[in-house]
């Protein structure tokens, strides 16, 4: 004899198999979820339904693993704890001469620059030696591999999603090819560490080549630099000492107090170098 089914029973089972076939990737495809490979699928088929080309998808996304070494470094972030002082006299004084350096070097660029975006030379160039040493230390891991795995990681999983989709746009518009993209382990690119996103809104083609190149572009990373701070406000002739306008506008490029106030300082010793 068939054993009765209750309808509670059906019910029960007749929602389960609702929910299954209304969330078909739920579980796979959630950050976090022990399934890299089902997720990074899914975020596959995003990435063509918000225009990125199945060409720059395959290329960009090919092979790429979770890094655990960005996990590590994300989790195990310190407090930035040092003074004005103590990171003021560690970081200025051994990049002051080749600032200054930099500030001849790239005068008319500069000129042109300050020009375009109000923004004056000193404190592009200060900004540069300090992300970068003027280029020589822009990083090395793998930008789509990180960006991958901290938005397959569930501590900002959107935000990094939306930072990953950005740098294949970068890819798609031709300022970059994948191999090339190499930065810091959070994503930041160039030599003014811009994440994607700043990149898409902000970065420029200053010399006219056709591509935005804040990696080996010199000119572009300035001029970029200089739309990202006009983009929040720079006004052009004043100050950009603690308490000015413009000083806000430095804290829109790092929220430390301790490290905007190293950049107004830097700023100012370059522009009175000889």
């Amino acid at each position: 004899m068939t054993p009765t089914i209750s309808r509670l029973a059906l019910a029960a089972f007749a929602l389960s198999a609702f929910l299954i076939s209304v969330q078909p990737a739920s579980a796979a495809a959630a950050c976090g979820s022990g399934n890299f490979d089902a997720w990074l699928a899914d975020l596959k088929t995003d990435a063509a339904t918000k225009g990125i080309s199945q060409q720059v998808i395959a290329t960009a996304l090919a092979g790429v693993t979770l890094d655990p070494n960005v996990i590590n470094r994300d989790r195990s972030q310190k407090v930035f704890s040092q003074t004005f002082e103590e990171f003021s006299g560690r970081m200025v004084p051994p990049r002051l001469e080749r600032g200054s350096n930099r500030m001849k070097q790239y005068g008319s660029v500069l000129s042109r620059i300050e020009q375009a975006y109000g923004v004056p030379g000193e404190v592009l160039v200060a900004i540069w030696g300090l992300e970068t040493d003027y280029g020589v230390n822009t990083g090395k891991f793998a930008t789509i591999r990180s960006l991958a795995t901290l938005a397959y990681d569930c501590r900002r999983s959107e935000q990094f999603r939306a930072e990953l989709l950005d740098a294949l746009r970068i890819v798609q518009r031709g300022d970059l090819a994948p191999a090339d993209m190499k930065g810091a382990w959070a994503g930041e690119l160039g030599q003014t560490q811009f994440m994607p996103s700043s990149w898409m809104k902000y970065a420029v083609d200053f010399d006219g080549n056709g591509k935005r190149d804040l990696l080996h572009n010199v000119p572009d990373v300035l001029a970029s630099t200089a739309n990202y701070l006009a983009g929040y406000g720079w006004q052009k002739g004043k100050d950009w000492q603690p308490g000015s306008p413009n000083f806000d506008v430095l804290k829109q490029w790092n929220k430390s107090e301790v490290y905007s106030k190293t950049v107004a300082y830097f700023a100012t010793q370059l522009a009175r170098a000889p």
